[in-house]
């Protein structure tokens, strides 16, 4: 954590359904004044086309702009790293994140992450996190889970990340879609220390209308 007390969040956008779910967090990240270090695979960029019609782009230089200005990032808040980019700080132990989450999180990277490899930035820093004994989030969206799916979210949990799947509750009474993606990321900003209000806890009681 920086001196100011700035925490920093990387943040990995795999090729799971549910993308909706990582660009809300990106946005809280940012507008909780988190330093964000983003990462997304190639089956990011088509999920994402394909549910949300949004164009996550190639080059990480034009993601940093676009993200920064699309969400009011400051500057230097958001850096974006490419997948290959084995010089970025996430790669190291000698400079790891905060915490990390990784949301959506597909099977095939939570499988990889499971085994010990790194074969991209992505499974690399979250490699980090667990040997640093780091807070690593996945978020995984994928149903039925067969057997290997929970042998290796076992094996993770074993390891020390916290397994979160995008299961929205319901007792807060969603309007919309938007509140029923909300109610996942607020959990996973909890997990990641980052203070919101993006849902009624449980317990409390609903804001009054005017």
């Amino acid at each position: 954590m920086s001196a100011a007390g700035q925490r920093t969040i990387a943040l990995a956008l795999t090729g799971a359904s549910g993308m909706s779910y990582g660009m809300r967090l990106l946005e809280c990240l940012l507008g909780a004044g988190a330093r964000v270090w983003l990462i997304y695979s190639q089956v990011a960029q088509i999920v994402a086309r394909q549910e949300m019609d949004l164009k996550l782009p190639v080059q990480p230089r034009e993601a940093q702009r676009h993200f920064s200005s699309l969400y009011g990032a400051q500057r230097g808040q958001l850096e974006v790293f490419g997948r290959e980019d084995w010089f970025a700080p996430p790669a190291s132990g000698s400079n790891p994140a905060d915490a990390m989450a990784i949301c959506p999180c597909s099977m095939g990277t939570l499988a990889s992450i499971a085994s010990g490899l790194a074969g991209s930035l992505i499974e690399r820093a979250a490699d980090v996190m667990l040997k640093e004994s780091r807070k690593l989030v996945l978020v995984p969206r994928e149903t039925p889970l067969s057997a290997i799916h929970l042998e290796n979210m076992l094996r993770l949990q074993r390891a020390g990340a916290v397994i979160l799947p995008a299961n929205p509750g319901f007792y807060h009474r969603p309007q919309s879609v938007e509140e029923i993606v909300d109610f996942v990321v607020a959990r996973v900003l909890d997990q990641l220390g980052v203070e919101n209000d993006l849902m009624q806890r449980w317990g409390e009681a609903p804001p009054e209308s005017d």
